[in-house]
């Protein structure tokens, strides 16, 4: 039997569809590293002389300003700083909040010019960061918030902040996966209940695709936007691993039956056209618009579906994996506190303790359409019944190994490459990520 998720009360998002990739969003931090440094001693240089945020700490009259550099996750996310910000200043009206808002297409172009220049802001919201820790340009994580806040977070998602057992970034947003399945598809195609392992899925997404008329069986989004995500799906789900902070591990045997089992969905005919080339956001509009009968999404998804297609029969249930064994992909973007003047020190921590206040915290998270990483936060979102599917899975999800400083380049090699699994062996396509990660 499918459940039908029109029954259950949805997740608002209080303004327009999140189109923005969460996770495209969500992992393309940049790490400083020798191949966008100025020079092979830039970093050394920048951590060891110290430098400004864009702004002098304090003036005359005694009141400091703080550069905040965030992505965009939506249409909302401007509108939601601007409002923390508002409540911060009027709180504390001797500091002052500088908002910038990029696109996370520009946002590692922007962080390293930052850098480079000795303008890091004070504040940043990313991915990524085990590369800036290692360059010793951030505060220990535990500097810049209370006692009281630095408890309040999940452990497990603290322990994914660390680097050899100190936290320099801070949980922003959690993310788990699952799939979404259009039960109106699946029926007409004659499979009677949701698939939950491998063989499940290609005989139900195959039988779905022979539906004609357009639409595909399992949207598979290999592109560049997110290639990543939908590689853990499968690597993972077949035992696979990318490795953990001291060793990325792409080129695993343990990573070949997930690679071998996209490229037979693939040769079957069980996905969209040109899975290599096709990007997550678009092909989930796809599914919204019910031409795809299962793929995986985000807890956004079910706002993208309120507002785009309403009337959408779906499901959410457990990825499928190999042999049917539970699993799912966690995702977490963070903060992260530039050491760059110690005299703003102070106003790092009060902003960063006003705004993982619940009241504060909650409103911006259920905006976006993400999870909360704060056990208050949790506690005050228990009760919405559109989060539960995600919120029953987190607490078991995997998490990409990005306290390791090659993450981030071995993120792009799977972004530049994993498509190509569409057209080369999966074991060559694994050897080449694995020697880009390996080159930084």
């Amino acid at each position: 039997m499918f459940t039908n998720t029109r029954t259950v009360a949805r997740l608002q998002l209080g303004g327009a569809p999140i189109h923005q990739s969460e996770e495209a969003s969500m992992k393309k931090s940049l790490r400083l590293s020798a191949a966008v440094a100025l020079a092979a001693t830039a970093s050394l240089t920048l951590a060891s002389c110290g430098f400004g945020g864009g702004t002098d700490g304090g003036d005359a009259g005694g009141s400091t300003t703080l550069d905040l550099l965030v992505p965009s996750y939506s249409d909302n996310t401007q509108g939601l700083w601007e409002d923390v910000i508002a409540g911060f200043e009027d709180a504390n009206p001797d500091i002052d909040v500088k908002l910038e808002v990029q696109s996370w297409d520009n946002l590692e172009s922007v962080i390293a010019t930052k850098i480079q220049g000795g303008e890091a802001p004070d504040i940043y919201n990313g991915g990524p960061f085990a590369g800036f820790a290692a360059d010793e340009l951030l505060y220990p994580a535990e500097e810049v918030v209370s006692a009281e806040t630095f408890g309040d977070f999940q452990e497990s998602f603290l322990a994914n902040a660390e680097v050899d057992g100190t936290a320099y970034a801070l949980p922003l947003i959690a993310s788990a996966r699952a799939l979404f399945v259009n039960n109106t598809l699946l029926e007409q195609a004659g499979v009677a209940a949701p698939p939950t392992d491998w063989d499940e899925l290609l005989d139900a997404a195959t039988k779905v695709s022979a539906l004609g008329g357009g639409v595909a069986g399992y949207g598979m989004p290999l592109g560049s936007e997110e290639a990543q995500a939908e590689a853990a799906v499968w690597l993972w789900g077949g035992g696979g691993t990318f490795g953990d902070a001291d060793a990325i591990t792409v080129d695993d045997p343990a990573n070949l039956p997930g690679a071998e089992q996209i490229k037979k969905m693939i040769d079957a005919g069980a996905t969209q056209a040109d899975p290599g080339s096709t990007d997550r956001s678009p092909l989930m509009d796809i599914f919204v618009q019910g031409k795809i009968g299962m793929q995986v999404g985000l807890p956004p998804t079910v706002g993208q579906i309120e507002e785009g297609n309403p009337e959408l029969d779906y499901s959410i249930v457990p990825i499928p994996t190999a042999d049917g064994s539970p699993f799912t992909l966690g995702v977490m973007d963070q903060l992260m506190a530039f050491e760059n003047d110690g005299d703003k020190k102070d106003a790092i921590t009060k902003f960063l303790d006003y705004y993982y206040t619940a009241d504060v915290y909650v409103p911006w998270v259920q905006t976006e359409g993400f999870l909360p990483v704060t056990k208050s936060g949790a506690e005050q979102l228990s009760g919405e019944e559109a989060l539960a599917p995600f919120l029953e899975v987190l607490p078991d999800a995997q998490f990409y190994p990005s306290t390791n400083p090659a993450w981030s380049v071995t993120d792009g090699a799977f972004k530049a490459l994993f498509g190509q699994l569409q057209t080369k062996p999966a074991q060559d396509v694994l050897t080449e990520i694995q020697a880009q990660a390996d080159a930084g």
